[in-house]
């Protein structure tokens, strides 16, 4: 590939870049060239919040505990450490509780202070998580909250807000689904949603783009 032809490649995928991933490029630039950090660095960055932590940690974490009873009691006991225990589980930090919904109870996860949230399970936390009216909100009116996200729950229903902290960060396991019927783990997972692991979301029917993705 020629000089050119490798310049116009450039820049025509430049030319496709939203507004934000332009300025996230130039800031990386400066902070390259300014020697504040290295480009192997960023890689590095990249690489582990796309791969080693993220709501597909999470969801695995909650197939497993659906179809394996054993698994999910030490999950409840200790989170941290039952899924540090499984050798085919990224490491979590310390102070991860799991809390599980039934037909009784709904529970769902809020940070009232500023954000705290379980990054190791589920990636980096959606911009409403950190808004003032989500954080205010939740507490003082769960139902109605829930109920804007798509989550209609009967009074019957109780529903838990639990507050997390720097040192205790939640992870709920919803409900599974009749709808989904028998499925194995690795299918199981690709129904949990971020959202339903903090309690503001429903699991989501298998499609056939899931199975064969």
């Amino acid at each position: 590939m020629s000089g050119s032809d490798h310049h116009d490649h450039s820049h025509g995928e430049e030319s496709i870049l939203t507004d934000i991933q332009k300025r996230v490029k130039a800031l990386e630039s400066i902070l390259v060239s300014k020697g504040l950090v290295e480009r192997a660095t960023i890689d590095q960055i990249i690489e582990h919040f796309e791969n080693k932590v993220g709501p597909h940690v999470g969801a695995r974490v909650v197939a497993r505990a659906w179809i394996d009873q054993e698994f999910k009691r030490a999950l409840l006991e200790d989170a941290t450490k039952a899924i540090n225990s499984q050798s085919d589980f990224p490491q979590v930090g310390q102070h991860l509780i799991a809390i599980e919904n039934n037909d009784s109870l709904h529970n769902v996860v809020v940070c009232t202070l500023c954000s705290c949230y379980p990054w190791d399970v589920l990636g980096l936390p959606p911009v409403w998580y950190k808004s003032a009216p989500y954080r205010s909100r939740i507490v003082s009116d769960p139902r109605s909250v829930l109920k804007e996200f798509g989550l209609e729950l009967s009074e019957a229903k109780k529903i838990r807000v639990w507050d997390s902290t720097a040192e205790t960060r939640y992870l709920v396991i919803p409900q599974r689904p009749v709808f989904l019927g028998v499925k194995s783990e690795s299918e199981l997972a690709k129904c949990v949603t971020r959202d339903s692991m903090i309690g503001t979301g429903k699991v989501s029917p298998l499609s056939e783009d899931n199975v064969n993705g």
